[in-house]
């Protein structure tokens, strides 16, 4: 996304934000339409509950509307939504006592497929069977890593993004995601030695 475009989204989100605070129930709403989707995706990597899924994402919106009046427009308003969903998420997970997390794969982007290419069953199967190692190696690591690992892998976010979204300096970022990179390389390596002989 170019800057001009990326300006014009935030301008956007910025008039939204300024017409919710004034009564504009309508404005709310194209904000929800805005980044459901997102939040969605975003809450599918921690959880394949359909119906925890939704209650996270609705929980979200609803905390957002509540403290729309301390957004300050420093970031997107998006970076601003993905903290609170991401602190609503990480609370589940606590309420939960910490039980094992699993994360799945966002489907829609696994139904973006080109109609074109039909993987054969062999290919599928593989995919499926990757994906469900990196899951399943992502349930192992503590919350700080796994949260930075997804923003930036899954959802492909910018250092600074993660920064503001998570209320810590770039520097504690890449530190985070050094650490997890290499949790996650060694708890693979325990999990599937053969992964260490390619």
């Amino acid at each position: 996304m170019g800057i001009v475009a990326m300006n014009s989204v935030r301008a956007l989100d910025t008039k939204l934000v300024q017409l919710t605070l004034s009564g504009d129930q309508a404005a709310f709403e194209e904000l929800v339409e805005r980044y459901q989707s997102r939040l969605f995706a975003l809450t599918r990597h921690y959880t394949r509950n359909a119906v925890e899924i939704e209650d996270i994402v609705q929980d979200t919106f609803l905390k957002a509307y509540r403290r729309l009046d301390s957004f300050d427009h420093r970031s997107s308003f998006y970076t601003w939504i993905y903290r609170i969903a991401t602190n609503t998420i990480l609370d589940v997970l606590k309420r939960r006592g910490r039980s094992p997390v699993q994360p799945v794969e966002d489907p829609e982007l696994v139904g973006d497929a080109s109609p074109v290419e039909c993987p054969t069953p062999s290919a599928q199967l593989e995919a499926q069977e990757i994906t469900d190692i990196t899951h399943e190696v992502l349930e192992h690591l503590p919350d700080i890593f796994r949260c930075v690992l997804v923003m930036r892998e899954f959802n492909d976010m910018a250092y600074q993004e993660i920064a503001d979204t998570l209320g810590i300096s770039i520097g504690t970022v890449e530190s985070r995601l050094f650490r997890a990179r290499a949790r996650f390389k060694d708890k693979l390596l325990s999990l599937y030695p053969e992964f260490g002989e390619c």
